[in-house]
């Protein structure tokens, strides 16, 4: 089994329940949006474009996906890109509405996390595995996939490992 299947596969154990993983299908895309908009700031203009924490952090997070599947890394290198640059669209505004944007989208995000673990009846996957906080959005990338007919072999692969 690839590391890929089996990371997800693990990742799966916790979010069997469909009513979890639609809630993680809207929650976690506004959790990576909330962090990739806290951290825009600092930043910093240079010429080859603006320099914030969010993007610093992006390099490892590609990196860990690209060495898991190149495809669904590359999907997850255009949806970080995508965030810092919203990112840096709210970071221009006002210290009080780039917070607001920021906490408010990690706070319902973080709900709507919540509210599916409660129909899943578990606890959520980072509680017994940091390494789920990387895999969460993978997950949903994965799961969008599937659902459009994509990806079938590693679909199959996962759900073998399922007990």
């Amino acid at each position: 089994m690839s590391a890929l299947a089996r990371s997800l596969a693990r990742y799966g154990e916790y979010h069997r329940n469909r009513r979890n993983v639609a809630t993680h299908l809207v929650g976690i895309p506004m959790i990576v949006l909330a962090v990739m908009v806290l951290l825009s700031r600092p930043y910093l203009d240079i010429e080859q474009g603006w320099l914030t924490p969010a993007r610093v952090l992006m390099i490892p997070v590609i990196i860990f996906y690209l060495r898991l599947d190149i495809r669904f890394g590359i999907v997850m290198a255009v949806l970080l890109s995508l965030g810092s640059w919203a990112g840096l669209l709210v970071v221009r505004e006002a210290t009080a509405t780039w917070l607001g944007w920021g906490i408010g989208l990690f706070v319902v995000g973080w709900i709507f996390q919540f509210v599916g673990h409660a129909f899943e009846g578990r606890k959520p996957a980072f509680v017994d595995d940091i390494k789920s906080l990387l895999v969460g959005p993978l997950f949903v990338v994965a799961e969008v996939a599937f659902m459009l007919g994509l990806r079938k072999q590693l679909q199959a692969e996962m759900e073998q490992r399922e007990p």
